[in-house]
């Protein structure tokens, strides 16, 4: 009888976020497929898990996805998780999910934390329509992208490294206008969490001033015209 696979999300900082379904997924599973063994080893001795964990990263999902639908096919059951949030948004997980969907493998995937879900909702930008990028590509086609998205209606999410935090704002900055207003989120859940909310102008000239920690998730508010100001916000008191 064929094994299943479960995508189980983890905390994106707090330990607490961990759900109980999850810790009993982890806990049952023959495998924990890991993508950093090390990263994940804390969060397992902080709940008691003693499951035996495997590697399972960009550099080397592709070549070991064939072996682990069979292993899944012949009975064995695996969890897959990322460092942080749910496998497969900005993480190792969507080869691995599609591969066992094609050779009729269950893929149960548990509701849980991601990072940008509270950042657009903590923000105070609207967020009954958004998009969601991920990280912007670093060089071909990156300028394309963000004059795309300057002019979508919906509310645009994008992840970004803390040390090209400063220039991602000025690009955006000049594409979106200075005046297009947004939040910086920073460090979700984690104990120094952070949403400025200002202009991409305002947030740009204080992250060139101020190097940036910790994950980022920038938020900015739709293009065009929308309804009640949407997206016009108070700047940090």
């Amino acid at each position: 009888m064929s094994g299943r696979l479960h995508i189980v999300p983890t905390p994106v900082g707090n330990l607490e976020d961990m759900t109980f379904r999850a810790i009993r997924v982890l806990r049952e599973a023959d495998l924990i497929l890991a993508e950093d063994t090390r990263t994940s080893a804390v969060l397992m001795r902080h709940y008691d898990i003693h499951t035996p964990m495997r590697s399972h990263h960009r550099n080397n999902e592709h070549r070991a996805v064939e072996g682990l639908v069979e292993e899944i096919l012949a009975g064995k059951d695996v969890a897959l998780v990322s460092d942080a949030g749910t496998p497969g948004i900005s993480d190792p997980g969507f080869m691995l999910a599609r591969a066992c969907r094609d050779a009729g493998i269950e893929v149960e995937c548990l509701p849980g934390p991601t990072a940008f879900v509270p950042a657009l909702v903590a923000s105070g930008l609207p967020c009954d329509r958004f998009v969601f990028e991920g990280f912007l590509p670093l060089k071909k086609g990156r300028a394309t992208r963000i004059a795309r998205l300057a002019a979508d209606p919906r509310t645009v999410i994008i992840y970004e490294s803390p040390l090209r935090l400063a220039r991602t704002l000025r690009q955006l900055a000049d594409a979106f206008g200075h005046d297009r207003q947004a939040a910086v989120c920073r460090e979700i859940s984690k104990m120094h969490e952070e949403i400025r909310r200002q202009t991409l102008g305002e947030l740009f000239s204080h992250y060139e001033a101020n190097q940036a920690k910790g994950e980022i998730v920038i938020v900015i508010a739709p293009g065009g015209k929308t309804d009640d100001s949407a997206g016009k916000i108070p700047p940090d008191a």
